[in-house]
């Protein structure tokens, strides 16, 4: 099973940048085109065949709702994507204590509507991950056996916070909810990878998601790591659109020379064990 653990089927008109920003210099914009309609879009039928003819089983599709920098992507924007084809895709829910209050009811609501993990963003909504006002989301997500996926290491778009992306802060988490699965998303992406790697090693409900990472730069990116042990812990996401191609991402890791067991983990069975996937 390959799972791409890390998806943005962003609707256009909910973007608060242009669309060439958002896409970003690694994006294959002619195979993204294809798979949006007129009214900017994502096409079910045509994602899903994008995502098939690539080889990937299971797809998370990710909501943010960060007007300040990227803008707000609903979760119900998600839905027709998830009922056209519910084996493939998965949503997984966002929250920002600027915009939700009370945050334990609003990931209750995206979790019952059938998202099968939480997202928060620190860096594009401008808190912090060990905000107390975030501690009732993690109860939450805690008490049903939900993983949280936070972003790590800085963001190129106009009005993100970097240093809000620092993977320590979410020690205090892992202290107070030690039975909460944590995903490191981006994998300390800039200047965090030994941290972040430091915390996958150290705790084992605690894993790197490698999306929008050159798979052929993950082996210098965690150099000071044992590459085979350090892998053990990643699972794979493109971040897409924002990259050249699923295939090409998969091939480049696959070519990383890791074990057969580590490179089954990696491209979906650390994915189907942290988010409890059914394939």
């Amino acid at each position: 099973m390959i799972v791409d653990a890390h998806v943005h089927p962003a609707r256009r008109g909910g973007l608060k940048m242009d669309w060439d920003t958002w896409l970003g210099p690694a994006a294959d914009r002619e195979a993204v085109a294809r798979v949006y309609g007129p009214d900017g879009v994502v096409v079910p039928e045509r994602l899903d065949e994008l995502f098939e003819a690539d080889g990937v089983d299971v797809a998370l599709l990710f909501c943010e709702y960060s007007p300040r920098v990227t803008g707000v992507q609903s979760i119900e924007d998600m839905a027709p994507l998830v009922a056209y084809n519910p084996r493939r895709f998965r949503v997984v829910a966002n929250v920002n204590p600027h915009l939700h209050y009370p945050v334990d009811a609003e990931v209750r609501r995206q979790l019952d509507l059938g998202a099968v993990a939480l997202k928060v963003h620190p860096v594009h909504g401008n808190f912090a991950p060990n905000d107390r006002e975030l501690y009732p989301a993690y109860a939450e997500c805690q008490a049903r056996g939900v993983p949280v996926i936070t972003h790590t290491g800085p963001s190129s778009f106009p009005g993100a916070s970097g240093r809000l992306g620092d993977p320590v802060l979410m020690d205090d988490v892992l202290r107070d909810f030690p039975d909460l699965t944590v995903v490191l998303a981006h994998g300390g992406r800039g200047w965090s990878y030994d941290a972040a790697g430091f915390m996958a090693l150290a705790r084992p409900n605690v894993w790197l998601d490698i999306a929008g990472l050159p798979p052929r730069k993950l082996p210098r990116y965690f150099e000071r790591f044992d590459l085979e042990r350090i892998a053990a812990k990643w699972i794979f996401g493109t971040d897409w659109p924002g990259v050249p191609g699923i295939a090409a991402n998969i091939k480049a890791v696959s070519d990383l020379g890791l074990s057969p067991a580590v490179l089954d983990g990696v491209l979906g069975g650390n994915a189907a064990r942290a988010y409890q996937l059914n394939p």
